[in-house]
């Protein structure tokens, strides 16, 4: 199964200004969430951020703010139970037209748009925020994708420790790499040349 940019969204969990100085290898991880969600933007994929404590523990990194649809403000370690699920599936749209007048057959449903149920995630600290976040994804039906050369926490044994458990829960594991080409899908995708820049 691979992945498909017109299913997807992105999100991105807590690469905040006074959480980055102690997670390990913290510039690799934080260019390959920029770069994710700068593809993600080229390929018109939702892109969405969280920030736990923003009050302690700052705001998100600049760049990944200004590439977000919106952020969500957490005091739960996990997004999930701060209502991500609903912004990444929202309520189904009433019906159109005037309902005094019409009869129920006659009146125009509204079009949904198509589900976007795979969840490419990233961020940190593996084995808190985005375990959680992820798990609970998982639990509302989520496909979740792991993209793990954006993902860290403060120590390697805390972070790979997150990426085993979460393979164990259903979560593929994939890179930045993966995913970009992936969306891309052919060498002939209109996009394909500026996706590349980004990806190499």
């Amino acid at each position: 199964m691979l992945l498909e940019a017109s299913e997807c969204q992105l999100v991105l969990v807590d690469y905040q200004e006074r959480l980055m100085p102690v997670i390990h290898d913290a510039e690799a991880t934080l260019a390959n969430a920029v770069r994710l969600a700068q593809l993600a933007k080229l390929m018109d994929v939702p892109v969405w951020g969280t920030e736990q404590n923003p009050s302690r523990l700052g705001h998100n990194d600049e760049r990944l703010r200004a590439l977000c649809k919106d952020t969500l403000a957490k005091m739960h370690f996990s997004a999930a139970e701060e209502g991500l699920g609903e912004w990444l599936r929202p309520p189904a749209k009433p019906p159109a037209g005037n309902a005094r007048s019409l009869p129920k057959h006659l009146q125009k449903t509204a079009q949904a748009a198509p589900p976007r149920n795979s969840i490419v995630i990233a961020g940190c600290e593996a084995h808190v925020c985005l375990l959680q976040t992820a798990l609970g994804l998982l639990e509302d039906e989520f496909e979740v994708w792991v993209v793990t050369d954006a993902c860290s926490s403060r120590t390697e044994r805390s972070r790979d420790a997150a990426y085993d458990r979460l393979a164990g829960a259903g979560a593929e594991l994939v890179t930045t790499e993966m995913v970009g080409f992936e969306w891309l899908g052919s060498c002939e995708h209109p996009a394909f040349r500026q996706a590349l820049a980004l990806i190499k």
